[in-house]
């Protein structure tokens, strides 16, 4: 993979991204990697692939669903 050097960043443009880094719990490389991703326009996202991998990510994670009655008795619980 190849890397890159950006030189002469303005000392502003570097506080905003590490601000936003640690706002999204991303590292400075991630968050500057996805925003060029998203500038240059290759993020497009194929919408059964993204379900897929929500779907395996809410596996892994052993969450119960959402259904009506889980969040009826969330809020009668205080918990929304």
């Amino acid at each position: 993979m190849a890397s890159l050097t950006i030189k002469g960043i303005p000392d502003e443009l570097l506080d905003d991204l590490r601000r936003s880094a640690e706002a999204n719990r991303r590292s400075i490389n991630s968050e500057v990697l996805l925003r060029l991703e998203r500038s240059v326009g290759r993020a497009s996202i194929d919408p059964e692939e993204f379900l897929s991998r929500v779907r395996a990510r809410r596996a892994r994670m052993e969450l119960p669903p959402l259904t009506d009655e889980f969040l009826a008795e969330a809020r009668a619980e205080g918990r929304l």
